[in-house]
């Protein structure tokens, strides 16, 4: 087993005690759950949710992302970091700090963490119904959430804006975590790598223990190009967006990114790094 986050399992398990069923004693001694087992890595994470979030639904379709829920937080701490900047140092908090998610997903994470620590309002926006369907079924069925988080299609897969924000409607902050890979086989292939790293043996084809759908794990030209798509559209609601953000996982995606904000004239732009273990990501922000 890899050793993960210290998660404090006894506490985990008296909030949420299906959990007791998939922990486990690794060879050091440490409890810990099987990682590489998908059912595992779910039930942690809803125990995650209503120890430390109060969510007492969290059901996501089979195949869809499980995300990491340690990683999530430190993105939204990032941001919210960023708005205390102009905040004398404190986080701004309640319902009209309002956040644009962009790919809210199936899961709806970043906004239940940013609903429960600082009382944030949401749009959530998805190009997949499916994924639609079910953040929508969890923020209905969670009292926490009731009244702060609004779901919303995106019928047009080339925008990121436009269709989403109403007129007026004005935005704090974008969040984003975009497809990781440019495609299928770069996803598939990156998972068989992983499992050979951890001396697991290959699948065919690879189970990723955290799932996503196609829309999550990847698009043509992979994260550079959702970003640089999203960079361009924005300097056209720089009057309803404060900061447009997102998370930037390849070191590799930040020269053409940096390329595309120099032409929407973007005055402020910042690099800001977050480090969980030995995986190095980061955040870019930009504002006009």
């Amino acid at each position: 087993m890899q050793k993960r986050d210290n998660y404090n399992f006894e506490e985990l398990i008296a909030s949420f005690p299906e959990l007791s069923r998939y922990v486990i004693t690794n060879e050091y001694s440490n409890r810990t759950i099987d990682f590489f087992d998908p059912v595992a890595v779910r039930t942690l994470n809803k125990a995650l949710l209503k120890h430390h979030y109060g969510i007492d639904y969290w059901e996501i379709p089979s195949n869809y992302l499980c995300p990491p829920i340690p990683s999530r937080a430190d993105y939204i701490a990032t941001v919210a970091d960023l708005l205390s900047q102009e905040n004398d140092g404190s986080v701004p908090a309640g319902p009209g700090v309002k956040i644009l998610d962009i790919g809210v997903g199936a899961n709806c994470i970043y906004p239940i963490i940013g609903c429960v620590n600082w009382g944030w309002s949401f749009v959530g926006t998805d190009i997949d119904p499916v994924a639609v369907v079910s953040a929508k079924e969890i923020v209905k069925n969670n009292a926490v959430l009731a009244g702060k988080i609004d779901i919303r299609l995106q019928i047009d897969s080339e925008s990121y804006f436009n269709g989403i924000l109403k007129r007026g409607e004005r935005i704090e902050a974008t969040i984003c975590n975009p497809p990781f890979h440019s495609s299928a086989e770069e996803a598939a292939q990156m998972a068989q790598k992983k499992l050979r790293n951890l001396n697991k043996p290959a699948a065919k084809p690879a189970v990723l223990n955290f799932g996503g759908s196609s829309n999550e794990l990847w698009c043509p030209g992979g994260e550079e190009h959702f970003v640089k798509g999203m960079v361009a559209q924005s300097a056209d609601f720089a009057q309803q967006c404060h900061w447009f953000t997102s998370l930037i996982s390849k070191k590799e995606s930040l020269a053409g990114i940096y390329s595309s904000l120099k032409r929407v004239e973007a005055k402020d732009v910042r690099t800001i790094p977050i480090a969980r273990g030995n995986k190095i990501s980061r955040v870019v922000a930009w504002r006009f």
